[in-house]
């Protein structure tokens, strides 16, 4: 059996930075779970995105090298590009259904929007086990549904930032993320998920369901503009629409090709 497979980077407009996403739009149904986890392992991308056409929607799901994941901002925003940019994709606006409920993309002239739904994090104790996670005590830590959120005092302190995988791993989360207010965008962030596989994730838009909330009412605005200071770096556009946040970014193909499966 063959089946087509895209790279896209996304919250990019350059190849070779961003996050790269694999994805795999099906026709004929899904493929075994283990299949598609099987696929996704040996890209050994952060994500591989499936996705099937169903009446007017579109059914989406995630794989990171070693689970299936409940939401991923890039890969969602890396499908939408494929069905605009390479599937003559005629609506201005896609939607998917997944297993964190209906997701849209809109596309906004060189950027396409995700509207995601928000994940309000919550003050937590700055433990000895969190302050191992990344060797230096954060000003304070919070919590979403699924991941940490470390606080620190400048950008410079996020990009020094020197995670222990051990430790991270150890936390009961998803990941665990650093963010600051920045110097030249509204804030910036890492993001760290060893138990998904991916040390560092380049750059992470369902962190940004936490992010922008929080520095939405830090700083007194809805709209910021984030930049994620991994090694590749991207550039995010938020809102915060209350119990949505909306995310924007460029995205651009890095390759396409055919996966034989047997």
């Amino acid at each position: 059996m063959k089946q087509t497979i895209y790279q896209i980077d996304a919250f990019t407009d350059q190849i070779f930075s961003g996050n790269p996403a694999a994805v795999c739009p099906l026709e004929h149904g899904w493929l075994d779970d283990s299949l598609m986890q099987s696929i996704a392992t040996e890209n050994n991308l952060s994500e591989t995105a499936f996705f099937l056409r169903a009446s007017d929607t579109f059914h989406i799901r995630w794989f990171s090298p070693v689970s299936e994941v409940d939401l991923c901002g890039h890969a969602t925003l890396a499908s939408a590009h494929v069905l605009f940019e390479h599937m003559d994709y005629q609506d201005e606006t896609v939607s998917f259904s997944s297993r964190s409920g209906p997701l849209t993309v809109k596309r906004r002239g060189d950027r396409l929007a995700m509207n995601l739904p928000t994940d309000k994090p919550h003050q937590v104790e700055l433990s000895d086990e969190l302050i191992r996670c990344i060797d230096r005590k954060p000003l304070e830590a919070m919590r979403g549904k699924t991941d940490i959120m470390l606080v620190m005092e400048s950008d410079q302190a996020v990009l020094e930032a020197c995670p222990s995988v051990e430790a991270i791993r150890n936390i009961d989360a998803r990941g665990v993320m650093v963010t600051a207010q920045g110097e030249s965008s509204d804030f910036v962030s890492r993001f760290f998920a060893p138990r998904h596989g991916i040390n560092e994730d380049p750059v992470t838009g369902s962190a940004h369901t936490t992010l922008v909330p929080y520095w939405s009412q830090k700083l007194g605005k809805p709209s910021l503009i984030a930049q994620q200071i991994s090694k590749r770096g991207g550039t995010l556009w938020c809102r915060d629409l209350g119990e949505r946040v909306e995310i924007a970014g460029q995205s651009r193909t890095y390759l396409i090709g055919d996966m034989y499966l047997q």
